[in-house]
Formats: C-alpha cells, sequence, structure tokens
C-alpha cells in the first residue's frame, strides 16, 4: 500500500511518530510516498526530521497556538483571530496538500493530528482512505480521562481534534496504557508508537536531570532553579531559535537544541525527566523506567489531561512549575515500573498490522530522479 502523511509540527511527538511509522510501513514492504509537515514562524523543524524519510517532505503553512510573551502560557483568543487571518494562506496549504495527493495516489492519507488534515480530507474528498493517528484522539474511548474545570479549553479542545479527524474512516488512538476496547467501531486503541533507537537502550541512572521545554519560555524558569540550586545538574532540550546549539547559563544546567539522537542518549542515563505534558517524552521515559514530572502548559487543555493520565498510569506526578528539589523527592519515594508499559509499548506492530486491510496488494513504489 502506499501512504502519503499529514503532519503537524508543534513540538516533537507527532513527527517522531511519523518517523517510526515510516520505518515500520518500509520494513512490511508499504511505501511512504510524501510527507507533508505543518509549520508555523513559531518553531524550526528540526533537520533530523527532513532526513529520517526516504520519499519527499514538504512544508506547508498550518494553524498553531500564539503564546504571551514569555512562551509560556497558550493565548486562545490570539489564537483563533491570528489563525483565522490567515485563511488565505491556509488554502494555499490545502491546494498544496491537493497536489501532492493528486501526484503520488496514495492508498492511505494517514493524519498525525493536524488541522488542515482534516479540513482537505472534508473539502477535497480524496479517493484515498482517511485515517488518523494521535493519543488526542482517546477522548472518543469512554474512559479518557478529562481534566476538570477549563470548560471552554475543553470544548476547543474537542472540536479541534474532531476537526483534524472529518471524515476519518479510523482513528487510531494511542494509549500510555492498555484499555478496554471501545464502544465507537472506528476507534482503534493503540500503545505509543516509538522510535526503534529506544528498544535498543539500556537505562543506567545518572547524577543529572533531564527537562524538555516545548515552549522556551519554560528555559528562563529552569534557568532560575539552576542558579539558586547549583547542587542541581540539569540536561535541558528546547527549540529555542536564537539560541545556539549548546547554551550553558550556569555550571550545572546545559541547554541543548532538539536532537533525537542525543535526547535519547540522555534518557536513557538521567534520574528522572521533568517537562512539559507532552505525550511522546512521557512515552519514551516510561519506557525505559524513568520517573516523570510534568508541568501542563497553561491554557493548552490537552496537556492537562495528559497531566492527568500521567498519574493515573503510574508514570510520574503533575505539578505546576519546574521544581527539581520536589521531583527528587518524589522519585526517592517512587519508582515506576516500566515492564508492563515495554511489553504494551512493544505490541504497537502486531496490533497495528491486524489493522490493515488484508487484501490490497500493490507494486513496490520507485521514486523517481525528481522525486528525489
Amino acid at each position: 500500500m502506499k501512504f502519503l502523511f499529514i503532519v503537524q509540527g508543534e513540538g516533537r511527538g507527532h513527527m517522531t511518530q511519523a518517523i517510526s511509522m515510516s520505518q515500520y510501513l518500509d520494513k512490511s514492504g508499504h511505501d511512504v510516498v510524501a510527507v507533508c509537515i505543518g509549520k508555523s514562524s513559531r518553531r524550526k523543524i528540526p533537520e533530523f526530521v527532513f532526513s529520517s524519510f526516504p520519499c519527499p517532505v514538504l512544508t506547508f503553512d498550518s494553524p498553531n497556538f500564539v503564546t504571551d510573551q514569555k512562551g509560556k502560557e497558550i493565548r486562545l483568543f490570539q489564537t483563533i483571530t491570528q489563525n483565522l487571518a490567515k485563511t488565505v494562506v491556509f488554502g494555499q496549504s490545502l491546494k498544496t496538500i491537493d497536489h501532492l495527493v493528486k501526484k503520488h495516489q496514495p492508498d492511505v492519507i494517514l493524519n498525525f493530528y493536524d488541522l488542515l488534515g482534516g479540513i482537505y480530507n472534508l473539502l477535497y474528498r480524496p479517493k484515498s482512505k482517511f485515517w488518523v493517528i494521535g493519543h488526542q484522539y482517546l477522548i472518543g474511548h469512554q474512559d479518557f480521562p478529562f481534566a476538570k474545570g477549563q470548560a471552554l479549553q475543553k470544548l476547543l479542545f474537542i472540536w479541534n481534534t474532531k476537526l483534524t479527524a472529518l471524515g476519518a474512516e479510523k482513528e487510531l488512538a494511542l494509549s500510555l496504557r492498555p484499555m478496554e476496547a471501545p464502544k465507537r467501531k472506528k476507534l482503534k486503541v493503540l500503545p505509543p508508537l516509538l522510535r526503534k533507537a529506544i528498544k535498543s537502550l539500556h537505562p543506567t541512572s545518572g547524577n543529572y536531570f533531564l527537562s524538555y521545554v516545548v515552549n522556551p519560555g519554560y528555559g528562563e524558569e529552569i534557568i532560575a532553579f539552576a542558579k539558586a540550586h547549583p547542587q542541581i545538574q540539569i540536561v535541558a532540550f528546547w527549540d529555542k531559535k536564537d539560541a545556539p546549539e549548546i547554551f550553558s547559563p550556569t555550571p550545572n544546567l546545559t541547554f541543548h537544541q532538539v536532537n533525537d539522537s542525543l535526547f535519547l542518549e540522555k534518557m536513557a542515563g538521567c534520574k528522572g525527566l521533568l517537562c512539559t505534558a507532552g505525550f511522546e517524552s512521557i512515552c519514551e521515559a516510561f519506557y525505559l523506567g524513568k520517573p516523570v514530572m510534568v508541568v501542563p502548559v497553561k491554557g493548552q487543555y490537552e496537556q492537562a489531561c495528559n497531566a492527568l493520565d500521567t498519574e493515573i498510569s503510574g508514570a510520574g506526578m503533575q505539578y505546576y512549575q519546574f521544581d527539581f528539589l520536589v521531583f527528587e523527592k518524589f522519585i526517592q519515594s517512587h519508582q515506576p515500573t516500566n515492564q508492563r508499559a515495554s511489553i504494551w509499548t512493544d505490541s504497537f506492530f502486531k496490533l497495528f498490522k491486524d489493522i490493515l486491510p488484508k487484501e490490497k496488494k500493490t507494486e513496490r513504489h520507485q521514486p523517481s530522479l525528481l522525486q528525489a
């Protein structure tokens, strides 16, 4: 079968999931013929993403969050108004996606939670099957743990998730833990989609904490803590545009630009992971048996749900700020067990294989020189 990916470029989770899926499909005799990644002026897509696919990778302008001046809290009103003002730009993005779909004629368009992916499927009605994948689709499961409060943010989160899946034939929901069979027929619960590189790591317990911040504004919080507590060793990752590749504001703190292999290497040797409540990093730490403390991004309801799920799954705790001393006390009294997490995660491709149609067979696609 031929697959075309549409990928949200916010954070790193959806992009690394797409990389993992591409590796599996290639190994299984299927083809990823093109990858379309949504971008914005707010973030730079890491170079490793472009080099990880054996097919053309294109970017297109896609809706994104607007944060406060400190780059920490999501501003909902500004997010809505600024994205509405870019309707013409996003319309051109839809044409770009349609051009690729017509050119490559995929059997399946797989959308990794990009808003324009769902809108494209609604407006252009491609002949390809349209599937979606991401942990957000668990909201369709009868046992999904919605965070309390934030009624407006909750409603917008549900609407946004539904928009990404308009007309989807299958909704593949990634979950930290096994769940009962969903009542909705199109919904399939699958384990986290982690990169194969993480499965070859040998975890050790080092003398440093690992931190990852999706919004660079939280970096200032980490720097202030490191200055006040020089005995705490911290290795951090961010994607701050104007920062050098390696930045050490204090002797006990080093920031790295997002780097896939280095991040996993540091993950394997850390005491624990303190990060914003993005799904992918939590899953990686849980798989390696590393305790997690998550700080949900303010105004981002999805992260409030992720933080709640982190506690329910036994992966770690949530807190309102980056406090490594509180996290250290938590680690001393609680060590997560990753045996069940690893067994569940390792079953992804077996479960995904059962979802694929059995009767469809096509000749293996060979990209032309122009496509390469």
